[in-house]
C-alpha cells in the first residue's frame, strides 16, 4: 500500500502564511532548497484541496519562480466547486469523497503527498490515512499577521518523531508518523 505523507511549512506558532510576509518567511536556503531539489527526483502524487489548488495554479498560470517542477507533476484536487478543464497541467478533479478516493488510490502503490491543504490533510489525518507528517517550522511568530492557522479542527494527535534536523542554522525539518487518539490519554499517561 502506498505512503500518505502530509507536508507543511509553518510558522512557530502554526500558521500556514502571514499577511505582508515574503514567500517562506525570506527564510528560504541552501541546505532547504537542496532539500527540496531532492525530493523532487522521488515520483509522487501531489493531493490539493481548492484554496491550494487556486493559490498553485495562480502562481503557475503568473509565472512564477520554481513553479515548474510541481506544473509537471501529477496532481489530484479535491473539490466540490472547481469544475474541467482545470485549468493548471497535469491535474485531475476528484468531486466525491476525498477520504473514499486516497483510500482508493492508496491500494494503487502510488506514493502520495499534501502540500499545504489544511482541510483535507486533516480530514486525511482523522480517517487514519496519513503515515507520515512533514513539517518545516520557520523561526517566526505571526501572532498579528499569521493567516491560514494550520492546526486548528485537528483532532488530538501524538506523534512518533522519526527525523528531526536544522536547515540553514535556522529552519527545523520534523518528520513524524501520526497517531490519531480518540480522547486525551489523562493525567498519568505514559
Amino acid at each position: 500500500m502506498a505512503e500518505l505523507l502530509v507536508d507543511y511549512i509553518t510558522s512557530l506558532d502554526g500558521f500556514g502564511s502571514a499577511e505582508g510576509w515574503p514567500g517562506l518567511w525570506g527564510m528560504g536556503g541552501p541546505e532547504y532548497f537542496e532539500m527540496l531539489a531532492a525530493e523532487a527526483e522521488r515520483e509522487y502524487t501531489v493531493l490539493l484541496g481548492t484554496r491550494t489548488y487556486r493559490l498553485f495554479a495562480e502562481f503557475a498560470r503568473t509565472g512564477a519562480e520554481d513553479m515548474a517542477e510541481l506544473t509537471a507533476r501529477p496532481k489530484i484536487v479535491f473539490s466540490r466547486t472547481l469544475t474541467e478543464p482545470l485549468e493548471w497541467a497535469n491535474t485531475s478533479l476528484v468531486a466525491g469523497d476525498a477520504v473514499e478516493a486516497v483510500r482508493e488510490l492508496k491500494r494503487t502503490g502510488i506514493e502520495l503527498r499534501t502540500i499545504g491543504s489544511p482541510s483535507l490533510s486533516r480530514s486525511l489525518l482523522r480517517a487514519g490515512l496519513v503515515d507520515r507528517y512533514r513539517v518545516v517550522v520557520f523561526p517566526v511568530v505571526n501572532g498579528a499577521s499569521g493567516a491560514d492557522r494550520i492546526y486548528d479542527g485537528w483532532p488530538d494527535v501524538v506523534m512518533e518523531s522519526t527525523s528531526i534536523r536544522v536547515l540553514d542554522g535556522r529552519l527545523v525539518l520534523y518528520e513524524a508518523v501520526p497517531r490519531v487518539l480518540d480522547a486525551p490519554p489523562g493525567p498519568g499517561a505514559a
